[in-house]
């Protein structure tokens, strides 16, 4: 069955259905419910339908993430959907998003990014403390090997364990059980789910990297669909735009993913792009972290370029943004990355591969 459904409008007359394909957790569908709002008030006259559908990753909630070892958990069965013309595009949390997408999709918007760091939410017996001055041999929850590396290192006198879960189901066994002191998500999330009361500390890049692609949403379509490629791309956030790509195309070359512990920072000065890049051993003993940068201010010839709107950049289709630039940010992460592998980072990725995979 196609996605593109008919709908009588309120003049009696059809108009077309764009259905848009969701994760059923509470947060999936408030970024997904955003999105369609934006939507709508760039196109009233739009008829949205919002399908909500189970992943992998929402199924297998016993396992930590980087034990399951498939890298579209929470995508795959939205991506199905999308190549069965069920629904018209998916909206994702970007950072769950693989840096190499499926033939025939693409990224048609990455939406401007929301606090991109880690948050600490404490058990409300801790409440005042931070990750420092919690009590030796305090258990801190996160399924992410990238969170527990950096912050073993950081705070070698807390204990790392794995939780799982969505957002509600995190909190839930962090506030009811004795179990955790303290759990990490992001900032971005917790926000979305209108909970940043809970967060006691952010944690900055000093302390915890994030992940490529936190914080931003992302609207996942058809290649061929240029006519819906063209209606969501006005969703695109420049600056995120560029910023997610050099972290995409970073990640892309050291072939990283859930299995292994990769972290980014990102920042946009003076029309300079600034990537910061790390890899990671499993209890954080042995990284390689350095930065680059390079120009993303568009060039004389660049101004009135024409993008090939069947040009992806790790994914992302972005024609209406600077070619040159997204050259140049694409260009930056594969730069960085080439000169963590030349220092040794895929020695420490494998170990941490293969570390995690005998646990």
């Amino acid at each position: 069955m196609s996605a593109e459904g008919t709908s009588p409008d309120g003049n009696g007359k059809v108009s077309r259905v764009f259905r848009i394909g969701t994760r059923k957790s509470q947060l999936a569908r408030i970024q997904t419910d955003s999105v369609a709002e934006k939507l709508k008030e760039l196109y009233p006259e739009l008829n949205l339908e919002i399908v909500g559908m189970s992943t992998l990753g929402d199924k297998i909630l016993d396992t930590a993430l980087s034990k399951i070892g498939e890298k579209s958990l929470f995508t795959k069965e939205l991506e199905n959907a999308l190549e069965r013309n069920e629904v018209d595009l998916v909206v994702h949390s970007l950072k769950d998003l693989p840096t190499t997408l499926p033939a025939g999709f693409t990224i048609g918007a990455v939406l401007k990014r929301e606090n991109p760091h880690d948050a600490v939410v404490l058990h409300p017996k801790h409440v005042g403390k931070t990750l420092g001055t919690l009590p030796d041999s305090s258990v801190i929850g996160t399924s992410s090997l990238r969170r527990a590396a950096q912050l073993k290192k950081r705070f070698p006198h807390l204990e790392f364990k794995d939780i799982r879960g969505n957002l509600n189901t995190r909190l839930k066994k962090l506030d009811e059980k004795e179990d955790y002191a303290a759990i990490i998500l992001a900032a971005a999330g917790l926000g979305r789910m209108g909970w940043d009361n809970r967060i006691s500390q952010i944690l900055g890049p000093e302390d915890c990297m994030y992940a490529v692609g936190q914080g931003a949403l992302a609207v996942e379509v058809r290649a061929r669909d240029l006519d819906i490629l063209e209606m969501v791309s006005v969703l695109h956030h420049p600056e995120t735009v560029l910023r997610c790509i050099t972290e995409r195309a970073f990640l892309r070359c050291l072939e990283g993913g859930c299995s292994v512990p990769v972290a980014v920072n990102t920042d946009v000065k003076d029309s300079q792009l600034y990537l910061t890049g790390a890899v990671y051993s499993l209890d954080g003993s042995d990284s390689l972290k350095e930065t680059m940068q390079t120009s993303i201010a568009a060039d004389d010839k660049s101004v009135d370029e024409e993008v090939d709107e069947r040009v992806q950049r790790v994914g992302v289709t972005a024609s209406k943004i600077c070619g040159g630039a997204q050259d140049r940010a694409e260009r930056l992460g594969i730069d960085l990355a080439n000169l963590l592998l030349s220092k040794g980072a895929k020695e420490i990725l494998t170990v941490a591969r293969q570390l995690n995979d005998a646990r």
